[in-house]
């Protein structure tokens, strides 16, 4: 049986022998010849294919990188909002206060320990002429007589009726973010004791204040003509209302904490001014918020720190 297995065997090849060679040479030379996986140099054969999707992902890649560009241009405007607005144009001359020249050492320690380079690690107070402001106007001299020895500490401290002038970090703090020139008109909204209308008269002479309270109206009043900040406008009313008769303003400062912000001080702002104003109930520790009014009138808010004020008081305002 084997002798006749291996003859059929024979005559299968010799027939299938050219039929094979015929269909191998009608295929395409990639499907008949088998490549080996890389070239002759070593490297990989190159498709047109392969090349297309090189490039689609090249551009791809630029793309993500422009993204990511944008996003981080994005992210050092976001950084640079939060960043202590730049300095106030150097503070203007003006004659010293009488009382200046008393505790000049303790002053000095409460710019440099308390505002200039906090002790505690919060934000620093960096305008030259804000600085400049609180080395000059004798705290003292706007603090009850019996605790005029604690003027200088970092603190509020009590002026009666229920009222405090503010720490002087406070105070310097939201002076810096008024940005204000000798040119601009501030109002300030809770005379209390004088003392921050006193510091704004060094940056300009522009300077009108508001007051409820008849007492300490009058008292900061007296206070602020004894001192020579003569240029210093004092009204006896409801802060609420603004003075609408001296607008509009460049800048308001509001001393004293509300649940909103009162819209006839948004209304006396000039385009472009801004607010400082402690937003929040009597009861709760507010936010201290920066308003900026856009040239179109729109408003735009962020928060400063976390502050706490007296309750801003309504009335008509009182004279006794």
């Amino acid at each position: 049986m084997q002798p006749a297995r291996n003859a059929w065997i024979g005559c299968i090849n010799a027939i299938a022998g050219p039929a094979w060679i015929f269909l191998l040479a009608a295929l395409p030379q990639s499907l008949a010849m088998p490549q080996t996986p890389f070239g002759g140099d070593g490297e990989p054969p190159i498709r047109e294919s392969t090349a297309r999707e090189s490039r689609e992902r090249g551009d791809g890649e630029k793309e993500d990188a422009k993204e990511k560009e944008k996003e981080k241009e994005k992210e050092k405007e976001k950084e640079k909002e939060k960043e202590p607005p730049p300095p106030a144009t150097k503070a203007r001359p003006r004659p010293a206060p009488p009382g200046s020249s008393e505790l000049v050492d303790e002053r000095k320690r409460m710019v440099e320990t308390q505002i200039a380079h906090p002790w505690d690690g919060r934000t620093a107070v960096m305008s030259e002429a804000v600085l400049d402001a609180m080395r000059t106007v004798p705290r003292h001299e706007f603090t009850p007589d019996d605790i005029r020895k604690e003027a200088y500490e970092d603190s509020p401290l009590p002026i009666g009726q229920g009222q405090t002038i503010s720490q002087p970090y406070i105070v310097a703090m939201m002076t810096e973010h008024l940005r204000l020139t000798p040119e601009s008109r501030v109002l300030e909204i809770g005379t209390g004791s004088g003392y921050q209308a006193a510091v704004l008269a060094h940056l300009t002479p522009h300077v009108y204040t508001v007051e409820i309270i008849g007492v300490l109206a009058e008292r900061a009043k007296k206070t602020l003509q004894a001192q020579g900040y003569k240029e210093v406008e004092c009204l006896n009313a409801d802060g609420y209302d603004g003075w609408k008769e001296k607008g509009p303003f460049d800048a308001i400062i509001v001393t004293c904490a509300a649940g909103h912000l009162p819209p006839p001080l948004w209304e006396q702002l000039k385009p472009g001014g801004r607010i400082v104003i402690p937003i929040g109930g009597p009861s709760e520790v507010q936010r201290l918020v920066l308003m900026t009014k856009t040239p179109t009138g729109k408003r735009e808010s962020r928060t400063l720190t976390l502050v706490r004020f007296v309750p801003l008081t309504r009335g008509r305002g009182e004279t006794k």
